[in-house]
């Protein structure tokens, strides 16, 4: 089976691809998504190995800042429940989660692709992120634009397939 590829948007004051390098095991889970399509990809799609972009978003240069990978299963984000997080989610049951994260681990950090350089590479210009109105934290990749990302960065694609 070939692995996924995923663009995932992280604000760079909450979470950088400098804050992932520097995490312990170089892995962090991928906290606070409260959009159901979002949530869904990680509940029903994402696969440990997936290949993910990370995006900073929501700051003077938004764009690729760095590649990672999926690390884990969907499991239930705990931050639903803690009133003192600006995630915590009243209705969502302890029972019945209503919220999942996955676990996200470095693989290594790029030059920043800007939306600019993006939209001026046709290969891309089908991209969801650069959609009017998109607006997902977390959207799908094809293999297609995963190649062009990294042949726009110059890095090799030498990750394996997910068998």
């Amino acid at each position: 089976m070939e692995r996924a590829y995923w663009l995932m948007k992280s604000e760079p004051d909450e979470a950088s691809i400098d804050t992932l390098a520097q995490s312990v095991s170089q892995c962090l889970p991928w906290t606070g998504v409260r959009n159901y399509q979002a949530r869904n990809f990680m509940r029903d799609a994402m696969r440990i190995g997936d290949g993910v972009l990370f995006y900073h978003s929501s700051c003077p240069q938004p764009g690729i800042a760095g590649l990672a990978e999926v690390a884990s299963t969907a499991y239930p984000d705990a931050t639903q429940f803690d009133p003192a997080s600006p995630y915590f989610d009243a209705k969502s049951d302890p029972a019945t989660p209503r919220w999942v994260h996955v676990d996200v681990r470095f693989v290594r950090k790029t030059r920043l692709l800007g939306l600019a350089e993006m939209r001026a590479t046709p290969s891309l210009a089908d991209m969801v992120v650069l959609q009017r109105g998109s607006r997902l934290s977390i959207t799908p990749v094809t293999p297609t634009q995963w190649r062009a990302v990294l042949a726009t960065l110059g890095v090799p694609d030498d990750r394996p397939s997910r068998t």
